[in-house]
């Protein structure tokens, strides 16, 4: 074997991968697209090496919105020229290919307030939408329970009160939601479930005590029977 006519060829030689996830198949493919002069095989070619794609990405095969980014793909690694469609009816560009996401707005004015969450400010806002009178009492009461548990979360080592959290409550709600001083928050957090549960599993070690003294006694009697 003549070792001279032999050539390597280095990946450092050649053109830089556009897609490096695609590799360099995929690349010479959408490259030799661009060389094909018959329109109708061009655009046959195209739609061939976006299923390749599609078949090294099976994950997301079935979801339309997939398939549409995939086309973007395809005109990235051409550069952007070459003359073919796409089903959806658009040509990628090198603006509109590029990710704007949405800006996201953050709540305002909530610094002094914000261990209780921006949650509460949407639980207050619902309040003040009622009508005064006992529904929108009960829930004041709700919203007042939620922030002294949230309170309690965000500083565990520091008794939280509830004439803090109905002071805050009313300076939160411009003073429309007023809770009564005789109300107890803990008192709407121990619910008729919580306390079921604490009587079933009292029950329970009385069952188990009793069934481990009648297994003693059985075995007493045995003994004295031996």
């Amino acid at each position: 074997m003549n070792l001279e006519n032999v050539s390597f060829t280095y990946n450092t030689s050649q053109a830089e991968l556009i897609m490096p996830e695609y590799g360099r198949n995929v690349q010479d493919l959408v490259i030799h697209c661009k060389s094909i002069e018959n329109p109708d095989l061009r655009q046959a070619f195209a739609e061939e090496v976006v299923n390749l794609m599609q078949i090294m990405t099976p994950y997301n095969r079935n979801i339309d919105e997939h398939r549409k980014k995939l086309w973007h793909h395809f005109f990235r690694i051409a550069k952007y020229d070459i003359n073919v469609v796409t089903p959806y009816g658009f040509i990628p560009t090198p603006d509109e290919d590029k990710l704007r996401p949405e800006r996201i707005l953050y709540p305002k004015g909530t610094d002094k307030y914000r261990h209780y969450g921006n949650y509460v400010n949407i639980l207050i806002k619902k309040a003040l939408e009622m009508e005064p009178g006992q529904k929108q009492d009960e829930f004041a009461h709700i919203i007042g329970s939620y922030m002294k548990m949230a309170y309690k979360n965000w500083n565990k080592e520091h008794y939280v009160s509830d004439e803090l959290i109905k002071n805050d409550l009313a300076v939160m709600s411009n003073g429309k939601l007023v809770i009564d001083e005789n109300i107890q928050f803990n008192s709407l957090v121990n619910s008729p479930a919580k306390n079921q549960r604490r009587v079933y599993k009292g029950q329970n070690k009385q069952n188990f005590r009793k069934k481990n003294n009648n297994n003693r006694n059985r075995n007493n009697n045995y003994k004295k029977r031996a």
